[in-house]
């Protein structure tokens, strides 16, 4: 996992040398349309991850069609890597600079058998808003320890909760949390209704929640504002 960037980032990661920062401070406010996409305002640019035609798991969703300086994509499945709204969409894996922020993104398999069912997706990190983010909405496999020294420990972790054949099950991404202890995770990919669509084999985030029982859980709605500092303690914002 991580190949194309693994052994510059970690000498830097090794050396203790930071990501280069984007706009200090100030804080962000995210905005939630369901299913894996996110968009994140704050330094000064608006990030949006994983924009989504309304199929698959994401049936009956409105597409997002949504500006921003930045897209994210963790594949070019339409349901996660959609080319719907306007910005500089990244699909691949690499280290970007666009909109004052130093993207970095890592290969990572999309299922459990390293990529020989569903091939690559793309883990993202950057830092915005004087928080460190991490995207890991678009995989399913086991973190390996380069995979966590380079990850470190964000601030904001992004991960996908809801199972199948492309997304790690409620206690894989609980197994996630722990090892890379965010102080806020925002859970993704997981059915928000009773009925899951046609063709779609996620489920809900009770398996996600039982496997953390016990960690604070907050439910923001579909906007939530994070301001640095978040404290030591990890909290889940489970949004709409």
């Amino acid at each position: 996992m991580f190949r194309p960037v693994l052994g510059a980032l970690f000498g830097a990661a090794a050396l203790g040398l930071a990501l280069p920062v984007a706009g200090a401070g100030g804080g962000v406010t995210i905005t939630s349309y369901g299913h894996s996409a996110l968009l994140i305002q704050g330094g000064g640019s608006s990030v949006l991850l994983n924009p989504y035609q309304p199929v698959g798991c994401a049936a009956g969703l409105t597409m997002p069609a949504v500006a921003a300086n930045v897209v994210l994509a963790s594949s070019l499945l339409r349901d996660e890597g959609a080319k719907v709204g306007a910005g500089r969409f990244l699909s691949t894996p690499g280290s970007y600079k666009l909109a004052g922020i130093r993207f970095e993104g890592f290969a990572a398999p999309h299922d459990r058998v390293g990529g020989r069912r569903f091939g690559n997706g793309v883990i993202w990190r950057w830092r915005q808003g004087g928080l460190e983010f991490a995207h890991l909405g678009g995989t399913a496999a086991t973190l390996k320890p380069e995979d966590k020294v380079l990850l470190g420990r964000p601030d904001v972790l992004i991960i996908g909760i809801g199972g199948g054949a492309k997304v790690y099950s409620g206690s894989e991404a609980a197994a996630v949390v722990r090892e890379l202890n965010p102080r806020r995770v925002i859970p993704v990919q997981y059915l928000r209704s009773s009925k899951a669509p046609l063709n779609c084999d996620q489920g809900d985030s009770k398996p996600f929640l039982e496997a953390l029982k016990g960690m604070a859980v907050n439910k923001p709605g579909g906007v939530l504002t994070l301001t640095p500092p978040l404290g030591d303690t990890t909290k889940i914002e489970l949004m709409p």
